[in-house]
Protein backbone atom coordinates (compact mmCIF):
# COMPACT_ATOMS: atom_id res chain seq x y z
CA UNK A 1 0.00 0.00 0.00
CA UNK A 2 1.15 3.35 -0.39
CA UNK A 3 0.76 6.81 1.47
CA UNK A 4 -0.25 8.48 -1.81
CA UNK A 5 -2.97 9.21 -4.04
CA UNK A 6 -3.66 11.25 -7.27
CA UNK A 7 -6.98 12.88 -7.95
CA UNK A 8 -8.83 12.95 -11.18
CA UNK A 9 -11.36 15.70 -12.29
CA UNK A 10 -14.80 15.22 -12.27
CA UNK A 11 -16.76 13.60 -15.22
CA UNK A 12 -18.69 16.20 -17.29
CA UNK A 13 -19.34 19.23 -14.50
CA UNK A 14 -21.81 21.42 -14.58
CA UNK A 15 -24.71 23.11 -12.65
CA UNK A 16 -27.11 21.33 -11.14
CA UNK A 17 -30.96 21.64 -10.19
CA UNK A 18 -31.59 25.04 -8.42
CA UNK A 19 -33.71 25.81 -5.79
CA UNK A 20 -33.91 29.72 -4.83
CA UNK A 21 -37.53 30.62 -3.49
CA UNK A 22 -37.74 31.37 -0.22
CA UNK A 23 -40.55 28.38 0.36
CA UNK A 24 -38.64 26.41 -1.31
CA UNK A 25 -34.99 26.55 0.59
CA UNK A 26 -37.10 26.40 3.69
CA UNK A 27 -37.83 23.24 4.03
CA UNK A 28 -33.92 22.62 3.97
CA UNK A 29 -33.04 25.06 6.44
CA UNK A 30 -33.12 22.54 10.01
CA UNK A 31 -32.37 18.93 10.72
CA UNK A 32 -34.73 16.78 12.96
CA UNK A 33 -32.33 18.27 16.21
CA UNK A 34 -34.44 21.89 15.10
CA UNK A 35 -31.38 23.26 15.37
CA UNK A 36 -32.24 27.13 15.26
CA UNK A 37 -31.66 30.12 12.93
CA UNK A 38 -30.62 28.26 9.72
CA UNK A 39 -30.06 30.15 6.75
CA UNK A 40 -29.17 29.19 2.70
CA UNK A 41 -28.83 31.43 0.01
CA UNK A 42 -29.98 28.54 -2.73
CA UNK A 43 -30.33 24.53 -2.82
CA UNK A 44 -28.55 22.74 -5.32
CA UNK A 45 -30.10 19.04 -6.43
CA UNK A 46 -27.43 17.55 -8.37
CA UNK A 47 -27.62 13.90 -9.79
CA UNK A 48 -23.76 13.32 -10.46
CA UNK A 49 -20.42 13.83 -9.47
CA UNK A 50 -19.96 16.45 -11.99
CA UNK A 51 -23.20 18.30 -10.59
CA UNK A 52 -21.40 18.31 -7.57
CA UNK A 53 -17.96 19.25 -8.42
CA UNK A 54 -19.26 22.18 -10.24
CA UNK A 55 -20.99 23.77 -7.05
CA UNK A 56 -17.52 23.26 -5.16
CA UNK A 57 -16.10 25.45 -8.12
CA UNK A 58 -18.85 27.88 -7.92
CA UNK A 59 -19.70 28.14 -4.27
CA UNK A 60 -17.76 29.65 -1.22
CA UNK A 61 -19.35 27.96 1.25
CA UNK A 62 -21.25 24.44 1.10
CA UNK A 63 -22.86 22.06 3.35
CA UNK A 64 -23.85 18.41 2.20
CA UNK A 65 -27.22 17.32 3.46
CA UNK A 66 -29.03 13.95 3.50
CA UNK A 67 -32.25 13.27 4.49
CA UNK A 68 -31.69 16.02 7.17
CA UNK A 69 -32.28 13.61 10.35
CA UNK A 70 -29.02 14.76 11.99
CA UNK A 71 -29.57 14.68 15.30
CA UNK A 72 -26.46 17.25 16.31
CA UNK A 73 -27.52 20.47 13.59
CA UNK A 74 -25.02 18.89 11.21
CA UNK A 75 -27.72 19.01 8.11
CA UNK A 76 -28.91 22.44 9.44
CA UNK A 77 -27.01 24.96 7.02
CA UNK A 78 -25.95 28.78 8.47
CA UNK A 79 -25.41 30.69 5.13
CA UNK A 80 -24.05 27.75 3.04
CA UNK A 81 -25.19 26.67 0.17
CA UNK A 82 -26.82 23.45 0.59
CA UNK A 83 -25.70 20.61 -1.50
CA UNK A 84 -28.81 18.23 -1.43
CA UNK A 85 -28.44 14.55 -2.40
CA UNK A 86 -31.67 13.22 -2.70
CA UNK A 87 -31.44 12.70 -6.24
CA UNK A 88 -28.67 11.28 -6.20
CA UNK A 89 -30.40 7.84 -5.01
CA UNK A 90 -29.38 5.35 -7.25
CA UNK A 91 -28.79 1.76 -6.33
CA UNK A 92 -26.04 1.37 -9.03
CA UNK A 93 -25.24 -2.38 -8.68
CA UNK A 94 -26.00 -5.33 -6.28
CA UNK A 95 -23.90 -8.22 -6.55
CA UNK A 96 -22.79 -11.44 -4.16
CA UNK A 97 -21.70 -9.60 -0.78
CA UNK A 98 -21.96 -5.93 -2.22
CA UNK A 99 -23.84 -3.11 -3.23
CA UNK A 100 -22.68 0.12 -4.61
CA UNK A 101 -25.10 3.29 -4.18
CA UNK A 102 -25.57 7.09 -4.62
CA UNK A 103 -25.54 8.49 -1.19
CA UNK A 104 -28.88 10.07 -1.54
CA UNK A 105 -30.50 6.15 -1.67
CA UNK A 106 -32.15 5.82 1.52
CA UNK A 107 -31.39 3.28 4.08
CA UNK A 108 -34.45 1.54 4.12
CA UNK A 109 -34.57 1.36 -0.02
CA UNK A 110 -31.51 -0.29 -0.02
CA UNK A 111 -32.53 -3.01 2.76
CA UNK A 112 -35.22 -3.49 0.35
CA UNK A 113 -33.41 -3.91 -2.15
CA UNK A 114 -30.98 -6.71 -0.41
CA UNK A 115 -34.04 -8.33 1.06
CA UNK A 116 -35.08 -9.51 -2.86
CA UNK A 117 -31.34 -11.16 -2.76
CA UNK A 118 -31.84 -12.90 0.53
CA UNK A 119 -29.01 -10.06 2.14
CA UNK A 120 -29.13 -7.21 4.62
CA UNK A 121 -27.17 -4.26 5.85
CA UNK A 122 -26.41 -5.18 9.23
CA UNK A 123 -25.10 -1.75 10.29
CA UNK A 124 -27.76 0.09 9.69
CA UNK A 125 -28.89 2.79 12.26
CA UNK A 126 -32.51 2.45 13.71
CA UNK A 127 -34.24 5.17 11.48
CA UNK A 128 -33.88 3.88 8.29
CA UNK A 129 -34.74 6.71 6.56
CA UNK A 130 -31.57 8.39 6.71
CA UNK A 131 -29.21 8.11 3.46
CA UNK A 132 -26.61 5.81 3.18
CA UNK A 133 -24.92 8.90 2.67
CA UNK A 134 -25.17 10.39 6.24
CA UNK A 135 -24.89 6.69 7.42
CA UNK A 136 -21.28 7.16 5.94
CA UNK A 137 -20.78 10.74 7.52
CA UNK A 138 -21.71 10.25 10.46
CA UNK A 139 -20.17 6.11 10.97
CA UNK A 140 -23.56 5.29 11.87
CA UNK A 141 -24.40 2.25 13.70
CA UNK A 142 -27.27 1.15 16.06
CA UNK A 143 -28.49 -1.72 17.66
CA UNK A 144 -26.65 -4.68 15.63
CA UNK A 145 -22.82 -3.00 16.44
CA UNK A 146 -23.05 -5.40 19.15
CA UNK A 147 -22.76 -8.33 16.63
CA UNK A 148 -21.45 -6.41 13.05
CA UNK A 149 -20.02 -3.51 14.20
CA UNK A 150 -20.20 -0.19 12.75
CA UNK A 151 -20.80 1.11 9.11
CA UNK A 152 -17.05 2.08 8.64
CA UNK A 153 -16.04 -1.51 8.76
CA UNK A 154 -18.86 -2.25 6.04
CA UNK A 155 -17.52 0.94 3.71
CA UNK A 156 -15.36 -0.75 0.87
CA UNK A 157 -14.75 1.93 -1.53
CA UNK A 158 -16.13 5.41 -1.73
CA UNK A 159 -15.71 8.13 -4.66
CA UNK A 160 -15.15 11.54 -3.03
CA UNK A 161 -15.19 15.28 -4.30
CA UNK A 162 -12.97 17.63 -2.83
CA UNK A 163 -13.14 20.78 -1.91
CA UNK A 164 -11.10 22.22 -5.05
CA UNK A 165 -13.69 19.83 -7.15
CA UNK A 166 -11.42 17.19 -8.24
CA UNK A 167 -12.23 13.43 -7.40
CA UNK A 168 -10.86 10.63 -5.01
CA UNK A 169 -11.20 7.27 -5.84
CA UNK A 170 -10.63 5.48 -2.64
CA UNK A 171 -10.44 1.72 -2.04
CA UNK A 172 -10.06 -0.02 1.08
CA UNK A 173 -6.54 -1.60 1.50
CA UNK A 174 -4.81 0.47 -1.47
CA UNK A 175 -3.86 3.78 0.66
CA UNK A 176 -2.51 3.97 3.90
CA UNK A 177 -1.15 6.32 6.48
CA UNK A 178 2.68 6.72 6.17
CA UNK A 179 4.51 8.86 9.77
CA UNK A 180 3.11 12.12 8.34
CA UNK A 181 -0.16 11.20 7.21
CA UNK A 182 -1.41 11.01 3.72
CA UNK A 183 -0.24 13.13 0.41
CA UNK A 184 -2.88 13.62 -2.04
CA UNK A 185 -1.46 15.14 -5.50
CA UNK A 186 -4.17 17.52 -7.50
CA UNK A 187 -3.96 17.80 -10.85
CA UNK A 188 -2.02 20.92 -11.11
CA UNK A 189 0.89 18.67 -9.81
CA UNK A 190 0.70 20.45 -6.56
CA UNK A 191 0.68 18.20 -3.25
CA UNK A 192 -1.84 18.31 -0.79
CA UNK A 193 0.01 16.98 2.85
CA UNK A 194 -2.58 15.79 5.23
CA UNK A 195 -1.38 14.89 8.57
CA UNK A 196 -2.80 12.56 11.35
CA UNK A 197 -4.20 13.32 14.44
CA UNK A 198 -2.11 11.63 17.21
CA UNK A 199 -5.13 11.74 19.77
CA UNK A 200 -5.90 7.75 20.99
CA UNK A 201 -9.47 7.26 20.24
CA UNK A 202 -11.60 5.43 23.05
CA UNK A 203 -11.39 1.70 22.61
CA UNK A 204 -15.46 1.03 22.39
CA UNK A 205 -17.50 -0.38 19.84
CA UNK A 206 -18.76 2.49 17.91
CA UNK A 207 -17.34 6.16 18.11
CA UNK A 208 -18.43 8.85 16.21
CA UNK A 209 -16.21 11.49 17.91
CA UNK A 210 -14.20 13.47 15.01
CA UNK A 211 -12.01 12.42 12.43
CA UNK A 212 -11.00 9.04 12.65
CA UNK A 213 -7.09 8.65 13.74
CA UNK A 214 -5.09 5.49 13.70
CA UNK A 215 -1.37 4.51 13.21
CA UNK A 216 -1.61 3.49 9.64
CA UNK A 217 -4.91 3.49 9.02
CA UNK A 218 -7.05 3.33 5.42
CA UNK A 219 -7.27 6.73 4.21
CA UNK A 220 -11.13 4.86 3.17
CA UNK A 221 -11.78 5.56 6.78
CA UNK A 222 -10.72 9.28 7.15
CA UNK A 223 -13.86 10.06 5.05
CA UNK A 224 -16.05 7.78 7.28
CA UNK A 225 -17.29 10.03 9.76
CA UNK A 226 -16.04 13.22 9.19
CA UNK A 227 -19.71 14.65 8.90
CA UNK A 228 -19.00 16.23 5.40
CA UNK A 229 -16.26 18.68 6.28
CA UNK A 230 -13.61 16.80 4.12
CA UNK A 231 -15.19 16.31 0.77
CA UNK A 232 -19.08 14.96 -0.55
CA UNK A 233 -18.96 11.40 -1.23
CA UNK A 234 -20.78 10.76 -4.31
CA UNK A 235 -20.36 6.43 -4.94
CA UNK A 236 -20.26 4.35 -2.16
CA UNK A 237 -19.77 0.92 -2.46
CA UNK A 238 -20.93 -1.63 0.73
CA UNK A 239 -20.50 -5.01 2.27
CA UNK A 240 -23.17 -7.11 2.72
CA UNK A 241 -24.31 -10.12 4.08
CA UNK A 242 -25.94 -12.74 2.49
CA UNK A 243 -28.19 -14.65 3.24
CA UNK A 244 -29.97 -12.94 5.87
CA UNK A 245 -30.46 -14.34 8.85
CA UNK A 246 -34.08 -15.52 10.52
CA UNK A 247 -34.80 -12.98 13.86
CA UNK A 248 -36.70 -14.57 16.89
CA UNK A 249 -37.48 -11.06 18.88
CA UNK A 250 -38.57 -11.30 22.80
CA UNK A 251 -39.78 -8.47 25.10
CA UNK A 252 -38.44 -8.61 28.92
CA UNK A 253 -39.24 -6.93 31.58
CA UNK A 254 -37.40 -6.82 34.19
CA UNK A 255 -38.25 -6.10 38.09
CA UNK A 256 -34.97 -4.65 38.83
CA UNK A 257 -31.61 -3.43 36.90
CA UNK A 258 -29.79 -5.82 38.43
CA UNK A 259 -31.22 -9.12 36.93
CA UNK A 260 -31.43 -7.09 33.39
CA UNK A 261 -27.79 -6.13 33.49
CA UNK A 262 -27.22 -9.78 34.63
CA UNK A 263 -29.29 -11.47 31.78
CA UNK A 264 -27.72 -9.38 29.10
CA UNK A 265 -23.92 -10.02 31.24
CA UNK A 266 -25.08 -13.57 30.00
CA UNK A 267 -26.62 -13.17 26.56
CA UNK A 268 -23.18 -11.67 25.66
CA UNK A 269 -20.90 -14.21 27.01
CA UNK A 270 -23.08 -17.04 25.42
CA UNK A 271 -23.19 -15.55 21.84
CA UNK A 272 -19.79 -14.94 22.19
CA UNK A 273 -18.97 -18.55 22.69
CA UNK A 274 -21.17 -19.53 20.05
CA UNK A 275 -19.76 -17.03 17.31
CA UNK A 276 -16.29 -18.72 18.60
CA UNK A 277 -17.10 -22.04 18.46
CA UNK A 278 -19.61 -22.62 16.22
CA UNK A 279 -21.85 -24.41 18.55
CA UNK A 280 -25.37 -24.58 16.52
CA UNK A 281 -27.44 -25.29 19.26
CA UNK A 282 -26.12 -21.71 21.11
CA UNK A 283 -27.45 -18.30 21.39
CA UNK A 284 -26.90 -15.64 18.31
CA UNK A 285 -27.76 -12.69 19.98
CA UNK A 286 -28.06 -10.06 17.16
CA UNK A 287 -29.00 -7.15 19.98
CA UNK A 288 -30.38 -6.43 23.12
CA UNK A 289 -32.13 -2.81 23.07
CA UNK A 290 -32.87 -1.28 26.54
CA UNK A 291 -35.28 0.84 28.35
CA UNK A 292 -35.29 2.33 31.76
CA UNK A 293 -37.90 2.52 34.81
CA UNK A 294 -39.27 6.11 33.44
CA UNK A 295 -38.99 5.00 29.86
CA UNK A 296 -41.82 2.17 30.80
CA UNK A 297 -44.02 4.92 32.53
CA UNK A 298 -43.50 7.01 28.98
CA UNK A 299 -44.63 3.88 26.99
CA UNK A 300 -47.39 3.24 29.42
CA UNK A 301 -48.75 7.19 30.11
CA UNK A 302 -48.81 6.73 26.21
CA UNK A 303 -50.58 3.52 26.08
CA UNK A 304 -48.11 2.87 23.35
CA UNK A 305 -47.90 -1.01 25.28
CA UNK A 306 -51.49 -1.42 24.75
CA UNK A 307 -51.43 -0.45 21.40
CA UNK A 308 -49.45 -3.42 20.40
CA UNK A 309 -51.48 -5.93 22.91
CA UNK A 310 -49.14 -5.70 25.73
CA UNK A 311 -49.46 -4.55 29.63
CA UNK A 312 -46.11 -3.93 30.60
CA UNK A 313 -45.67 -4.98 34.47
CA UNK A 314 -45.76 -1.59 36.55
CA UNK A 315 -43.01 -2.45 38.57
CA UNK A 316 -40.58 -3.06 35.58
CA UNK A 317 -37.78 -1.43 36.05
CA UNK A 318 -35.39 -2.22 33.44
CA UNK A 319 -37.18 -3.52 29.85
CA UNK A 320 -35.23 -5.54 26.86
CA UNK A 321 -35.98 -5.92 23.66
CA UNK A 322 -33.19 -8.86 22.31
CA UNK A 323 -33.27 -10.10 19.14
CA UNK A 324 -31.92 -13.96 18.54
CA UNK A 325 -30.77 -14.69 14.99
CA UNK A 326 -31.94 -18.75 13.69
CA UNK A 327 -30.60 -20.43 11.16
CA UNK A 328 -33.46 -20.44 8.38
CA UNK A 329 -33.60 -24.52 8.14
CA UNK A 330 -34.46 -24.33 12.13
CA UNK A 331 -37.95 -24.64 12.96
CA UNK A 332 -38.34 -21.85 16.23
CA UNK A 333 -42.35 -22.39 16.23
CA UNK A 334 -41.27 -26.14 16.66
CA UNK A 335 -39.47 -25.49 19.77
CA UNK A 336 -41.09 -23.23 21.43
CA UNK A 337 -44.49 -25.32 21.52
CA UNK A 338 -42.74 -28.00 22.67
CA UNK A 339 -40.76 -26.22 25.29
CA UNK A 340 -40.19 -28.21 28.94
CA UNK A 341 -37.09 -29.34 30.77
CA UNK A 342 -36.37 -31.95 28.44
CA UNK A 343 -36.93 -30.85 25.37
CA UNK A 344 -33.77 -31.79 22.57
CA UNK A 345 -31.30 -29.13 22.77
CA UNK A 346 -31.51 -25.84 20.65
CA UNK A 347 -31.73 -22.10 21.11
CA UNK A 348 -34.78 -21.60 21.87
CA UNK A 349 -34.16 -23.77 24.68
CA UNK A 350 -31.46 -22.36 25.84
CA UNK A 351 -32.94 -18.82 25.30
CA UNK A 352 -36.03 -19.88 27.47
CA UNK A 353 -34.56 -21.84 30.32
CA UNK A 354 -32.02 -18.81 30.81
CA UNK A 355 -35.00 -16.64 31.14
CA UNK A 356 -36.54 -19.46 33.72
CA UNK A 357 -33.52 -19.32 35.60
CA UNK A 358 -33.75 -15.79 36.20
CA UNK A 359 -37.40 -15.64 36.77
CA UNK A 360 -38.30 -13.73 33.79
CA UNK A 361 -39.81 -16.27 31.87
CA UNK A 362 -43.80 -15.27 32.51
CA UNK A 363 -43.55 -12.04 31.96
CA UNK A 364 -41.86 -12.02 28.22
CA UNK A 365 -42.85 -11.98 24.78
CA UNK A 366 -41.74 -13.61 22.03
CA UNK A 367 -42.02 -13.15 18.45
CA UNK A 368 -41.14 -15.64 15.88
CA UNK A 369 -39.05 -15.43 12.74
CA UNK A 370 -42.26 -15.78 10.74
CA UNK A 371 -44.66 -13.60 13.00
CA UNK A 372 -43.34 -10.35 11.12
CA UNK A 373 -46.14 -8.03 12.11
CA UNK A 374 -45.41 -8.89 15.74
CA UNK A 375 -42.35 -8.52 15.82
CA UNK A 376 -42.61 -4.88 14.12
CA UNK A 377 -45.05 -4.17 17.25
CA UNK A 378 -42.59 -5.35 19.54
CA UNK A 379 -40.06 -2.89 18.26
CA UNK A 380 -42.66 0.05 17.85
CA UNK A 381 -42.55 -0.16 21.88
CA UNK A 382 -38.70 0.31 21.98
CA UNK A 383 -39.38 3.80 19.18
CA UNK A 384 -42.00 4.79 21.47
CA UNK A 385 -39.82 5.79 23.95
CA UNK A 386 -37.78 8.77 21.94
CA UNK A 387 -41.40 9.69 20.23
CA UNK A 388 -42.79 10.01 23.86
CA UNK A 389 -39.66 12.00 24.71
CA UNK A 390 -39.87 14.47 21.56
CA UNK A 391 -43.62 15.16 21.99
CA UNK A 392 -43.10 16.31 25.42
CA UNK A 393 -40.22 18.27 24.54
CA UNK A 394 -42.54 20.13 21.59
CA UNK A 395 -45.39 20.56 23.59
CA UNK A 396 -42.76 22.42 26.75
CA UNK A 397 -42.11 24.25 24.09
CA UNK A 398 -44.84 25.54 22.71
CA UNK A 399 -46.79 25.48 26.13
CA UNK A 400 -44.18 26.88 28.79
CA UNK A 401 -41.15 28.45 27.01
CA UNK A 402 -39.92 28.38 23.38
CA UNK A 403 -36.34 28.16 24.30
CA UNK A 404 -36.86 24.63 25.24
CA UNK A 405 -35.30 22.03 23.40
CA UNK A 406 -34.16 18.57 23.34
CA UNK A 407 -31.67 17.46 25.20
CA UNK A 408 -29.92 14.66 24.97
CA UNK A 409 -27.06 12.53 25.21
CA UNK A 410 -25.33 9.42 22.92
CA UNK A 411 -22.53 7.91 25.04
CA UNK A 412 -20.89 4.88 25.34
CA UNK A 413 -18.92 2.61 27.72
CA UNK A 414 -17.08 -0.80 28.21
CA UNK A 415 -20.05 -2.89 29.00
CA UNK A 416 -18.45 -4.06 32.12
CA UNK A 417 -18.57 -0.66 32.94
CA UNK A 418 -22.14 0.32 32.27
CA UNK A 419 -23.58 -0.44 35.82
CA UNK A 420 -21.49 2.50 37.08
CA UNK A 421 -22.40 4.30 33.87
CA UNK A 422 -26.42 4.41 35.03
CA UNK A 423 -25.22 5.25 38.43
CA UNK A 424 -23.36 8.75 36.82
CA UNK A 425 -26.57 9.57 34.61
CA UNK A 426 -28.83 9.11 37.82
CA UNK A 427 -26.24 11.15 39.45
CA UNK A 428 -25.50 13.96 37.34
CA UNK A 429 -29.35 13.90 35.92
CA UNK A 430 -31.31 13.36 38.60
CA UNK A 431 -29.89 13.64 42.12
CA UNK A 432 -27.99 16.75 41.39
CA UNK A 433 -30.04 18.41 39.01
CA UNK A 434 -33.42 17.56 39.93
CA UNK A 435 -33.88 16.63 35.84
CA UNK A 436 -36.82 14.18 34.68
CA UNK A 437 -34.22 11.94 33.23
CA UNK A 438 -35.26 9.01 30.58
CA UNK A 439 -32.57 6.34 29.31
CA UNK A 440 -32.47 3.92 26.85
CA UNK A 441 -30.74 2.38 23.83
CA UNK A 442 -28.42 -0.26 22.66
CA UNK A 443 -27.33 -2.21 26.21
CA UNK A 444 -25.67 -5.00 24.16
CA UNK A 445 -22.85 -2.91 23.47
CA UNK A 446 -22.90 -0.19 26.49
CA UNK A 447 -24.55 2.85 24.24
CA UNK A 448 -27.48 4.39 25.57
CA UNK A 449 -29.29 8.06 25.24
CA UNK A 450 -29.91 10.11 28.64
CA UNK A 451 -32.51 12.04 27.87
CA UNK A 452 -34.14 14.96 29.49
CA UNK A 453 -37.86 15.75 29.66
CA UNK A 454 -37.56 19.37 30.69
CA UNK A 455 -40.49 22.13 31.58
CA UNK A 456 -38.15 25.14 31.81
CA UNK A 457 -35.50 26.81 29.86
CA UNK A 458 -33.32 26.16 33.21
CA UNK A 459 -33.92 22.42 32.72
CA UNK A 460 -32.09 22.80 29.26
CA UNK A 461 -29.13 24.89 30.63
CA UNK A 462 -28.91 22.02 34.03
CA UNK A 463 -29.31 18.83 31.06
CA UNK A 464 -26.73 20.34 29.02
CA UNK A 465 -24.32 20.85 32.51
CA UNK A 466 -24.92 16.85 33.28
CA UNK A 467 -23.99 16.23 29.76
CA UNK A 468 -20.90 17.63 30.18
CA UNK A 469 -20.37 16.21 33.64
CA UNK A 470 -21.14 12.47 32.27
CA UNK A 471 -19.11 13.47 29.24
CA UNK A 472 -16.22 13.27 31.71
CA UNK A 473 -16.78 10.34 33.87
CA UNK A 474 -17.63 8.39 31.14
CA UNK A 475 -14.38 9.37 29.16
CA UNK A 476 -12.25 8.49 32.72
CA UNK A 477 -13.86 4.81 32.19
CA UNK A 478 -12.56 4.56 28.79
CA UNK A 479 -15.76 5.17 27.24
CA UNK A 480 -16.72 7.85 24.62
CA UNK A 481 -19.37 10.70 24.74
CA UNK A 482 -20.40 10.60 21.14
CA UNK A 483 -20.92 7.17 19.84
CA UNK A 484 -23.31 7.24 17.25
CA UNK A 485 -24.74 10.76 15.77
CA UNK A 486 -21.79 12.58 15.27
CA UNK A 487 -20.56 16.17 16.72
CA UNK A 488 -22.20 18.42 14.40
CA UNK A 489 -23.13 22.45 14.95
CA UNK A 490 -24.33 21.34 18.33
CA UNK A 491 -22.24 23.47 20.65
CA UNK A 492 -22.84 20.71 23.85
CA UNK A 493 -21.57 18.08 21.72
CA UNK A 494 -18.46 19.83 20.66
CA UNK A 495 -17.86 20.32 24.24
CA UNK A 496 -17.91 17.03 24.75
CA UNK A 497 -15.52 16.76 21.92
CA UNK A 498 -12.77 19.24 23.32
CA UNK A 499 -12.97 17.42 26.47
CA UNK A 500 -12.03 14.25 24.97
CA UNK A 501 -9.07 15.12 22.77
CA UNK A 502 -8.36 18.51 24.30
CA UNK A 503 -7.50 21.65 22.53
CA UNK A 504 -4.25 19.76 21.07
CA UNK A 505 -6.41 17.62 19.39
CA UNK A 506 -9.23 19.77 18.25
CA UNK A 507 -5.92 21.65 16.82
CA UNK A 508 -4.58 18.35 15.02
CA UNK A 509 -8.72 18.22 13.38
CA UNK A 510 -8.37 21.89 12.40
CA UNK A 511 -4.67 20.94 10.67
CA UNK A 512 -6.64 18.16 8.95
CA UNK A 513 -9.34 19.95 7.56
CA UNK A 514 -7.12 22.78 6.27
CA UNK A 515 -4.90 20.59 4.48
CA UNK A 516 -8.03 19.11 2.13
CA UNK A 517 -10.28 22.27 2.35
CA UNK A 518 -7.84 25.66 3.27
CA UNK A 519 -10.88 28.11 3.07
CA UNK A 520 -13.23 26.30 5.00
CA UNK A 521 -15.98 25.70 2.08
CA UNK A 522 -17.30 22.61 3.33
CA UNK A 523 -19.72 21.88 6.42
CA UNK A 524 -17.77 24.72 7.91
CA UNK A 525 -18.56 25.01 11.77
CA UNK A 526 -19.40 21.01 11.77
CA UNK A 527 -17.28 19.25 14.28
CA UNK A 528 -15.25 22.13 15.55
CA UNK A 529 -15.80 26.00 14.87
CA UNK A 530 -14.04 27.04 12.25
CA UNK A 531 -10.88 29.66 12.38
CA UNK A 532 -10.43 31.52 9.49
CA UNK A 533 -6.97 33.02 10.82
CA UNK A 534 -5.26 30.13 13.12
Amino acid sequence: MSERIRTRPAREPRQPALLEADDEVATYLTDASRYPGGSAPRVYLPTSEGEVAWVLQHEERVLPVGAQSSLTGGAAPQGDAVLATSRMDHILSVEAGRARVQPGVALVTLQEALRERGAYFPPAPTYEGAFVGGAVSTNAAGAATWKYGTTREWVEALTVVLANGEVLEVRRGEVSAGPAGFVVETQDGSELRVPLPSYEMPDVPKRSAGYHASPGMDLVDLFVGSEGTLGVVTEIELKTLEPAPELLSVLIPCPSEAVGLQLVARLRAASQATWQGGDPCGLDVRSVESMDRRAVELVKEDGSDEAAGLSLPLDTALLLLVMLEMRADFDAAEALSDYDEDAPDSPVKRLLDLLAELDLLDESELALPSERARQEQLFAIREAVPTAVNHRVRDAQREIDGRIHKVGGDMIVPFDRFAEAMAVYRREFVEERGLDLVVWGHISDGNVHPNVVPTSHHDVEAGHDALLACGRALAAMGGCPLSEHGTGRNPVKQQLLRQLYGEEGLAQMRALKRALDPSGKLARGVVFPWEANP
